[in-house]
């Protein structure tokens, strides 16, 4: 069984999708018209893909850092400097881990009410 979709809730549906297209390469693709809210799809890989939906008075829980919902995706440790620099760029407040982990890793929190974690498995090393 694979994962096809991830579906997030956003308050600003054309910022968020210029965030993930922007800073992590998803590609935004066609969606059905029968949507009851404004929505938009990107492609993250071959079959699968992220869906936002436009929710203007969506609040992210309390529990969003590092152990609530959130999206995580690996890359290599190299791609860390310029990952961080484009989340920046995109309002993105970068946080470091909040616990000791078996991989490199850090968390980002964005404007639009969407948190991410980044990891790399290649070894534990300080960011």
């Amino acid at each position: 069984m694979a994962l096809a979709h991830v579906t997030l809730a956003t308050r600003e549906l054309a910022r968020s999708t210029a965030f993930f297209h922007e800073v992590l390469g998803w590609t935004p693709i066609g969606r059905p018209r029968n949507n009851v809210a404004p929505a938009a799809w990107l492609q993250i890989a071959p079959g699968q893909e992220l869906h936002l939906v436009e929710v203007p008075e969506f609040q992210p829980s309390p529990f969003e850092q590092e152990y609530g919902r959130h999206i995580a995706v690996s890359l290599p440790y190299s791609a860390f400097p310029t990952l961080k620099e484009r989340l920046i760029a995109h309002g993105a407040k970068v946080i470091g881990p909040l616990r000791d982990r078996l991989s490199t890793a850090f968390s980002s929190a964005t404007p639009m009410a969407t948190s991410s974690r980044y990891s790399s498995r290649r070894g534990a090393r300080k960011i």
